[in-house]
């Protein structure tokens, strides 16, 4: 069994050097590739003021988050979700310091890095698309997946979103978010999610070849039997396998 938190924090500023700290932490869980619809959510009063900059790319103000727990009262309760657990986080290096930072504040001696295997999605995604652009929305769009909810960054909302650009780009999405649908949660109040079962996904379609598109490959293999040095490949490995044999 392979358990993954595909996780995002939001922060008061960008620089953890400056003592900037976690406003917001958003995590979901996934199970063998498979979304189980728990949830990590909370937000975090960091007890000092957020930079202009990150209040316009998050929207989350000092006032909002004056009666929420400080880090220190949801530590134990984030620390027991994440652990043993794959971290998948965009851009991890960022995340991973402000929660080391928080964790280090307490007085602990623990790393994220103690607790989970951590993968940047960041990377993997500029491995695999070098030399373009390897934002969230800009992934989103390579592969379909919608982000038409995003207005402002959220990090329950870009955990959700980016374990389906995770899927996506590590091999095919198994599973879908059904938000209109509640889950087993952890922490927050937000919707649960909950995964589609195989059964109520439409079969696909079988689309074969007409007559006239069967006779026309055929021609074309007579062609590469006549020219190509070794024959036709398809031919040779359609004798071989018996569903291939009527090419």
């Amino acid at each position: 069994m392979t358990r993954q938190v595909v996780l995002d924090t939001e922060t008061t500023g960008l620089e953890v050097s400056l003592g900037h700290r976690i406003i917001e932490i958003g995590g979901v869980e996934m199970i063998d590739r498979k979304l189980t619809g728990r949830h990590f959510h909370k937000y975090v009063n960091p007890e000092r003021d957020i930079d202009d900059g990150a209040f316009e790319v998050h929207g989350i103000s000092r006032e909002f988050l004056a009666d929420k727990p400080r880090f220190a009262e949801i530590s134990h309760e984030f620390v027991e979700f994440v652990r043993d657990a794959e971290l998948v986080i965009h851009n991890a290096p960022f995340d991973v310091a402000f929660l080391d930072a928080e964790l280090g504040r307490l007085g602990e001696s623990l790393r994220i890095a103690d607790l989970c295997r951590i993968t940047d999605s960041l990377a993997l995604a500029r491995h695999k698309h070098p030399g373009q652009k390897n934002t969230l929305d800009a992934l989103c769009r390579r592969y379909g997946v919608d982000n038409s909810a995003r207005h402002l960054h959220g990090a329950l909302l870009d955990a959700e979103i980016l374990a389906d650009v995770y899927l996506a780009l590590t091999g095919g999405q198994t599973t879908l978010f059904a938000a209109s649908q509640t889950g087993t949660e952890t922490g927050g109040s937000e919707p649960g999610l909950r995964v589609q079962g195989p059964g109520e996904r439409p079969p696909l379609r079988v689309i074969r070849a007409t007559e006239s598109e069967t006779q026309a490959h055929r021609a074309f293999l007579d062609k590469l039997e006549e020219r190509a040095e070794g024959g036709s490949v398809w031919r040779r490995v359609s004798s071989e396998d018996p569903a291939l044999q009527s090419t």
